[in-house]
């Protein structure tokens, strides 16, 4: 007997085993075995997938990430409301760009050292500086960098 798990948010997700049915004064109730791990596994098929996200697998790596659309679409470098209309177009697929950023901020989350996150998360912040200016040295160790950027006012 398998199981259909609408509660993710996807239709097309059915679990094998991992869980346990029971009878409840309001009907039969599942309850499944480390949905942690299981969402991971999910998310990690999601972005492995050769097809476009849709807006439903999109909320699901979302929410699977713990971010609100406004930080997700910071690090995607979108607007918020456009975030949200990808996740209404619940058959539509994103724009490619994002997708594949969002698969690799993803994938990095789920197995990786936080690296992709934060030069993610740098790029995002390359137009609030107003000019560049660096002073290098050269010392025995190579080239270094005495001073950066002058944030806007």
């Amino acid at each position: 007997m398998s199981h259909h798990y609408r509660d993710c948010g996807l239709d097309n997700i059915w679990l094998e085993n991992g869980f346990e049915c029971h009878d409840t004064p309001y009907g039969t109730g599942v309850s499944i075995h480390d949905t942690v791990g299981l969402h991971k596994a999910i998310g990690l098929w999601l972005v492995a997938t050769p097809k476009p996200l849709s807006g439903a697998e999109l909320r699901f790596i979302r929410l699977d990430m713990e971010l609100t659309q406004r930080d997700l679409a910071d690090s995607l470098g979108a607007m918020e409301q456009t975030l949200r209309l990808w996740e209404k177009g619940r058959g539509k697929a994103m724009p490619g760009p994002a997708d594949r950023l969002l698969r690799a901020l993803y994938r990095e989350y789920a197995t990786g050292d936080g690296s992709v996150l934060r030069m993610v998360d740098r790029l995002a912040t390359l137009d609030q500086i107003e000019d560049a200016t660096a002073t290098l040295r050269n010392t025995a160790d190579g080239w270094i960098v005495e001073q950066r950027s002058v944030c806007a006012a």
